[in-house]
């Protein structure tokens, strides 16, 4: 009836001739209403949330008000509300806060302590909730290697396949680069750092600067006490995410088809480079000339601090690699067959083929990259050392069996590579015992058949088998290197001690 009276007015007024006032009134009326509502729940909405932020019980009291004053519903649900989160923990905000942060990293030495290095810096990453810019590799050492990352690793692959685990970016965005160029902290890490550390050590540093830059990497974090799920990435990243370059995969692919086609092969990481005699000090078998010309390279690398070293007390401790002639003793005493196809993974041996006769003479099938690839496949290669390392890396991972002569970054990154890929045979050497051994036999006190027994008996269960990692509190550097035996991927929890065994460590005395 209202409707009907109001539209007959509307007639007469237009009929009139006068303006439409009224509805123009009613509906300004209507539209603030509207826009008031809109309004109104709006800020109702975003107090609601800040109170949230603030005060988690806020919108249960404000709930349960309005169910005093308006009744129970009709459907009511039997369910328990949940307790009152806690308040956030003061590293809970910096890791919100440090979301659009970056961590820039140089990562140093040879291939694979560079590749443990990004291994960590990932690991990192995820934890303190950071954007990583695609590390940069060393080019300044004793190497001079001037491959970047992506000349080495698939960065495609890298950036994709740890997408739901952290975020990477291949540079720093232009724009954070230029608002922070004269503000980056620029550090390194503590080494053998924990989770505690990161979380209250360099977290706040956010507070200061969007951007961090790690100048050393080497060793940064713990073999152990850190969460499952940060050691099981450093193992995705590790054994998935590094996959070398197609260049590197396709040379590395022949060379492991060529000696498989030859049979079964041994890989002997023979670690007898002039790089590791120089720098470790180990002259033992060197000509007085040669051991004055390593003196002289240790002396021209200010970066490396220990200078004057016993040659002589240092073997005695089992920390020189073995020289190529204790290497032929030491297969020979094993009970390896003289007609085992060796691949020496290594670069330039010092001495060159004068130190390898007595190796030739007790196995004649020794093989290198360089004699099984036509120079023009390794010419691409060539001045590059990582990239070539990278090549005896991948044919010691898929030899049948592999021999380290000294327990350096290669040797115990593919150790930890074959136990991953099913325990597979790794022999190894106890150098303090077998320099024992070697110098009884040399100066005649020990016959070989004696020699050999107890070569063997020392090597018993030294060949790969599953073993707890040695833990040693506050000696990291003694303690068992996380990547050469990483225990948290090889097993689940609940088959760790059948696998493992209960309490099985390493206790054997090589350093």
């Amino acid at each position: 009836m209202e409707i009907r009276s109001e539209s007959v007015g509307l007639r007469s007024e237009k009929l009139g001739g006068s303006s439409p006032v009224i509805p123009r009134k009613r509906l300004q009326v209507w539209f603030i209403r509207v826009c008031s509502s809109i309004l109104v729940w709006t800020c109702l909405v975003q107090l609601v949330a800040v109170g949230e932020l603030w005060h988690p019980r806020f919108i249960t009291n404000l709930t349960t008000r309005f169910s005093q004053i308006a009744g129970p519903l009709h459907v009511q649900v039997a369910v328990q509300p949940p307790p009152p989160l806690p308040p956030p923990s003061e590293s809970a905000s910096l890791l919100s806060f440090s979301a659009n942060s970056f961590l820039i990293c140089n990562c140093w030495n040879g291939l694979n302590q560079m590749r443990s290095a990004i291994c960590d810096m990932v690991a990192v990453a995820r934890l303190l909730n950071l954007t990583l810019v695609v590390p940069e590799l060393d080019k300044t050492s004793f190497w001079a290697d001037p491959s970047d990352f992506e000349d080495i690793f698939d960065v495609r692959h890298f950036i994709d396949s740890l997408r739901d685990e952290v975020r990477i970016v291949r540079r720093l965005p232009k724009r954070i680069s230029k608002k922070y160029r004269h503000g980056v902290l620029e550090m390194p890490p503590v080494s053998w750092s924990n989770e505690n550390y990161y979380l209250q050590q360099i977290l706040p540093l956010f507070n200061k600067s969007k951007v961090l830059h790690f100048n050393r990497t080497d060793a940064r974090l713990a073999n152990n006490m850190i969460p499952l799920e940060l050691q099981k990435l450093r193992c995705r990243v590790n054994f998935q995410a590094l996959k070398f370059t197609p260049q590197i995969e396709s040379l590395g692919h022949k060379l492991v088809h060529i000696l498989h086609q030859r049979g079964p092969f041994m890989a002997l990481h023979l670690r007898y480079e002039m790089d590791m005699l120089a720098f470790s000090g180990c002259t033992h078998g060197c000509k007085q000339e040669e051991a004055e010309e390593l003196k002289r390279l240790r002396y021209a690398y200010p970066w490396w601090r220990e200078k004057e070293i016993n040659s002589v007390e240092r073997r005695s401790q089992g920390l020189c690699p073995l020289t190529p002639e204790e290497a032929a003793l030491v297969l020979q005493a094993l009970g390896i067959d003289k007609e085992t196809q060796i691949y020496v993974a290594a670069g330039e041996i010092y001495g060159s083929e004068r130190r390898l006769a007595a190796l030739r003479a007790a196995f004649p099938r020794i093989v290198r990259k360089e004699t099984l690839l036509d120079p023009l496949e390794l010419q691409q290669f060539q001045n590059h050392s990582s990239q070539m390392a990278a090549l005896d890396f991948m044919v010691s991972v898929a030899s049948n069996t592999f021999v380290p002569t000294y327990d350096g970054n290669m040797a115990k990154v593919v150790e930890g590579h074959r136990r991953y890929l099913g325990f597979k045979k790794t022999i190894l050497l106890d150098r303090r015992k077998l320099v024992e051994l070697l110098n009884l036999h040399q100066n005649g006190t020990l016959p070989w058949n004696e020699f050999t027994v107890a070569v063997r008996e020392a090597h018993e269960k030294r060949m790969g088998q599953p073993i707890r990692r040695r833990v040693i509190p506050d000696k990291p550097k003694e303690e068992d290197y996380f990547y050469s035996n990483p225990q948290e991927c090889l097993c689940e929890a609940n088959n760790c001690d059948d696998l493992l065994g209960r309490g099985n460590s390493n206790s054997s005395s090589v350093p």
